[in-house]
């Protein structure tokens, strides 16, 4: 099949390209935009309690004045407020008021908005009434607060104040406009890293630019797809999703005409005409590209079944992407260079002869003569750097990922300073009678009472009931941030429980508010841990036993993979946790990198193992099957992890703390992957199993091939004329 494919593609080179770049400007054109929320909420599912609240508040409700966004005001010289500075708030207030801009309904100051030890005011910025819940994309808000900001420039002056705007508006437009800025940097970055590598490897200008405008064109047409199954399937997908396709389409793409290339030019190297070579290299490294994209495919698919909104919408985003990419790989890739023949090598030489790859000699050579001392080696390697997998500590605080320079993060962290650890943002208590008849206002004083005897909770206050009385809300404020692992703990357990237990007879309480959201994500990610890595990892094995027809190989690939995942993991620990004093990781970590580093890792994996195949089937011993096919394949697997974890490394340059740990524990993860399991770990173990590695098959059995071309430097010929004999 990949040879039909292939010759379809190198001989019908125009009309292949044709069809790409119609897609290409048809779906730039007609395919709608991604949607974006930054609201924690719409990524869970609607059992869990802290979604049912904001139902109910919304329903019980409806006017209730909720503040979009906060102005605080402080002195320049971080003295107390005085009567004039006061005075000057409330004047800063109105004036903010009567620009009367869109979707604000009022930006309002009042005596209890100056906190206790008189350095901070507030003033509350309300939206009005049908965008305090906007709908994902809805940026009235956002404008709002960016005008808002400059409108307080010119009413400052002559004032001893100082203004910042947060709250859920502003962090919003500071996270949009960071991730922009985010975006840019890393297209940059990425497209210098891989040209120059390129650059570096192949010594042609030619071949350093054509894989990035082939992926460029890929990247159209992938996040048109996306935009199109965003919009019939009603996906959502958080800030940092187009950072993530950038390096997953230009990473795996480039693996993936890595692939190809080193093939072609091994054809070439053999004598064969550029059209016969390049056919030839689609037809015996297709099945492995293809194994490889269906891992990653699989895996990523397998977040379908994860509770959190983010992940789910991060899934089939990426796997269109990688779908995409093969297709491309598999067609445009062999196209282009079709038409281009041996001058896209130009001015290098290279192609004309093999050179004599001394250090991969050396290293294929090492692997074969002591297959169990470097297994043992690169074992211990990886169970050292998991050891810090068991510090793990997954962190919730989303605003703490964000950059702390924006004017939201610091505005909140100066609202902190004069405010208590809860105040800005309290929990939200509701007691809801079961059959709609008013609540006895006896019982919901003892309720409160019973509420405020909670361990860790300050001031609770009765803020409103529903126009028919079956509904109460209580403002309950934490002693503790309501972003920090006690609030989150209290929100979820004892606050929840008390509640529970004391709501009123024939009624029923629930606890919504930040903590209580960031209770029931934690609680949703656990539950991914459970489904989601099973899932793919089962995936990965049986896309692994299809290619190998083995029972026994895809079990130790995916033992050494999954050793992998926990030594990055670890590495990632002892670097942010340990040496950077971070309270802790992204929570979502653990599944980005068991899908990146399992999946896309296991493209090396894959590569090694499938070449170990092809030699093993020249009827050698293991040992020179081992040899020969670590020295052949190390350099395509080296240069190709290289340039992946160069475009994942490309996110620490972020200023997202998200995005740093995302970037170095992906690349990390990608280096172990090739450089220790590819090279080292894979095929020692494959070469102390023998025949049982191949077990129920015979894979390894010799095939009828005749050799041709120049013989392989470090001994023997490698490389083959003919079909393999049909399995």
């Amino acid at each position: 099949m990949f040879r039909a494919v292939g010759r379809f593609a190198v001989h019908r080179p125009w009309l292949t390209i044709a069809g790409w770049i119609i897609a290409a400007v048809a779906l730039a054109l007609l395919a709608p935009g991604l949607k974006s929320t930054t609201d924690e909420t719409e990524f869970l599912p609607s059992h869990y309690e802290s979604v049912q609240v904001g139902k109910l508040q919304e329903k019980a409700f409806p006017k209730t004045e909720q503040p979009s966004a906060i102005a605080v005001f402080q002195r320049t010289d971080g003295a107390e407020l005085g009567p004039a500075d006061q005075r000057d708030v409330a004047k800063i207030a109105a004036g903010l008021q009567a620009k009367h801009r869109e979707g604000i309904a009022k930006v309002a100051t009042s005596p209890q908005a100056i906190s206790p030890n008189h350095e901070i005011a507030l003033a509350n910025i309300v939206a009005t009434e049908g965008k305090a819940k906007a709908k994902p994309g809805d940026k009235t808000l956002p404008d709002a607060v960016k005008n808002l900001r400059e409108d307080a420039k010119p009413l400052l002056k002559g004032t001893q104040l100082k203004m910042g705007i947060t709250g859920q508006a502003a962090t919003e437009l500071d996270s949009a406009e960071s991730s922009g800025d985010t975006d840019a940097m890393i297209m940059s970055a990425t497209f210098l890293l891989i040209i120059v590598l390129l650059l570096l490897i192949f010594r042609s200008p030619l071949i350093a630019i054509l894989p990035v405008l082939i992926i460029g064109v890929v990247f159209m047409v992938a996040l048109g797809l996306i935009g199109t199954a965003a919009e019939l399937g009603g996906l959502k997908a958080d800030n940092s999703i187009s950072a993530i396709l950038i390096v997953v389409l230009f990473g795996v793409g480039t693996d993936y005409i890595l692939f190809l290339l080193f093939r072609y030019r091994e054809e070439l190297r053999a004598g064969r005409p550029a059209k016969e070579a390049l056919v030839n290299a689609v037809a015996r490294v297709g099945e492995t590209i293809a194994s490889a994209a269906g891992a990653v495919i699989v895996a990523f698919l397998a977040l379908l079944l994860s509770t959190m909104g983010m992940m789910r919408a991060m899934g089939p985003s990426l796997a269109i992407s990688v779908a995409v990419t093969l297709v491309a790989a598999l067609t445009l890739v062999p196209a282009v260079f079709s038409l281009l023949g041996t001058k896209a090598f130009w001015p290098s030489k290279a192609w004309k002869k093999t050179p004599r790859n001394r250090v991969s000699n050396s290293l294929g050579s090492a692997v074969a003569r002591r297959p169990g001392v470097i297994a043992a080696l690169s074992a211990v390697v990886l169970a050292v750097l998991a050891v810090g997998t068991f510090s793990f500590k997954a962190e919730f605080d989303t605003d703490s990922q964000l950059p702390q320079k924006l004017e939201s993060v610091q505005a909140m962290k100066d609202l902190q300073r004069g405010f208590s650890a809860g105040q800005s943002d309290p929990a939200m208590v509701y007691v809801r009678s079961k059959s709609g008849a008013p609540l006895d206002k006896g019982a919901l004083a003892a309720f409160k009472g019973r509420i405020e005897d909670v361990g860790g909770v300050g001031a609770v206050n009765l803020t409103d009931t529903s126009s028919d009385g079956s509904v109460a809300q209580y403002s309950v404020v934490l002693k503790y941030r309501p972003t920090e692992d006690k609030a989150i703990e209290l929100a979820g357990g004892a606050l929840r429980d008390s509640a529970h237990a004391a709501a009123p007879e024939g009624s029923e309480a629930l606890v919504g508010g930040t903590s209580a959201v960031l209770s029931d994500v934690e609680k949703a990610v656990s539950h991914d841990y459970k489904v989601v890595f099973p899932v793919a990892g089962i995936a990965i094995m049986i896309i692994l036993g299809l290619l190998l027809r083995s029972l026994v190989a895809p079990v130790y690939l995916m033992i050494s993979v999954a050793l992998g995942f926990t030594a990055t993991l670890g590495a990632t620990v002892w670097l942010f946790q340990d040496l950077q004093h971070k309270n802790g990781l992204l929570f979502m970590l653990p599944v980005i990198v068991y899908l990146f580093v399992v999946a896309i890792g296991t493209d090396y994996n894959i590569l090694m193992v499938a070449r170990l195949r092809e030699e093993v089937r020249r009827g050698v011993s293991a040992r020179e099957a081992i040899r020969v096919a670590v020295a052949r394949s190390a350099p395509t697997v080296a240069s190709a992890a290289v340039i992946l974890a160069g475009t994942f490394g490309v996110l620490m340059l972020a200023d997202n703390s998200m995005l740093q740990q995302m970037g170095f524990a992906v690349a990390f993860g990608i280096l172990l992957t090739a450089f220790i399991m590819a090279m080292l770990l894979v095929p020692t173990i494959t070469s102390l199993l023998g025949h049982k590695a191949w077990w129920p098959g015979h894979q390894d059995a010799p095939r009828t091939v005749e050799p041709t071309g120049p013989a392989d430097p470090a001994g023997g010929p490698s490389l083959y004329k003919g079909e393999e004999v049909r399995r």
